[in-house]
């Protein structure tokens, strides 16, 4: 994750429908003690982008998360849970889709789960900086193109972690907190389920000029983002030529590969939020084709 410049913060630097109600109940992360290198734990290099090198690890007992995989001797989950994660089989997936017409989740399937936000904490500072009446054309072009150097600027700003607590109290969002480092905005921990309250937030209770200026700028996501990183895996690539509107997060590693995609689709009816965290073994474009993966079942889903 790219960090602040020392001088502004010491550090800176995603059929009827109710018919088809699916809500699986947030299971109990899969605990699972090994002894062998720890992989990963290495410092984050990049908001975005191309993956560090390996950390050189260290032998250890130690426990991790693990969601059962080839190398783990537990069966997958059945149904539709199941389903999705054979679709991300070396990492965790988490998936939320809000039917904005029936005013239901259509789909749940381990929303609650954490997970660090990357660039999806950017609405949240989009928010805030409108508040502070910046510039509508700086808040798309931070969205719309997942401008970092705009974001590290308007984050300190705004009061770093504060925008964040703020966010917090205004959006109702139980599940979301500030980074510990208060120079790591992408290190905002976020759940599917409040990326949904984000969003319906924006849709349902946001001042008109605000959801006009961020709804802008999620529409004109552009194909790469402003550090050249192509931001249209997950809903985009899913949707083609079809109506969306996105925000994209992309990171690594800390110590996973994360990638993120959350938006509106289907002319703003549905809300979709998909998270995922890989292994850096898993390269970003297997990562971004199995995400894709995902958002193409669910949508087969309504």
């Amino acid at each position: 994750m790219r960090r602040v410049n020392s001088f502004l913060l010491g550090g800176l630097g995603l059929g009827a429908m109710s018919a088809l109600l699916v809500t699986v109940a947030q299971p109990q992360r899969d605990v699972v003690t090994v002894s062998a290198p720890v992989a990963g734990v290495g410092v984050v290099s990049g908001q975005r982008g191309a993956s560090s090198a390996p950390g050189s690890g260290s032998s250890a007992s130690t426990s991790i998360i693990a969601r059962p995989s080839a190398t783990v001797s537990a069966k997958l989950p059945e149904g539709p849970r199941g389903e999705v994660a054979a679709l991300v089989p070396d990492g965790h997936v988490s998936a939320e889709v809000f039917d904005r017409t029936t005013q239901t989740v259509a789909v749940s399937i381990d929303a609650h789960r954490h997970y660090t936000s990357a660039s999806l904490v950017k609405i949240l500072i989009a928010f805030e900086a409108l508040d502070r009446g910046t510039a509508p054309d700086t808040v798309q072009e931070m969205l719309s193109r997942s401008d970092d150097q705009t974001a590290n600027r308007l984050w300190v700003e705004g009061g770093g972690k504060e925008i964040v607590r703020k966010a917090v109290k205004r959006m109702e969002l139980p599940e979301t907190t500030p980074p510990s480092d208060p120079g790591r905005w992408g290190d905002t921990e976020i759940t599917a389920a409040d990326i949904t309250r984000v969003y319906r937030y924006l849709m349902d209770k946001a001042p008109a000029d605000q959801r006009t200026v961020i709804l802008d700028g999620l529409r004109a996501a552009t194909e790469s983002g402003a550090d050249g990183f192509r931001q249209y895996f997950g809903i985009p690539d899913a949707f083609g030529n079809g109506s969306w509107a996105v925000k994209q997060g992309w990171s690594c590693c800390n110590p996973m590969r994360t990638l993120h995609t959350s938006g509106l689709v289907a002319d703003d009816r549905y809300i979709v939020t998909v998270l995922t965290d890989n292994p850096r073994s898993v390269s970003y474009d297997v990562a971004g084709k199995e995400i894709t993966a995902v958002v193409k079942h669910l949508l087969g889903r309504l």
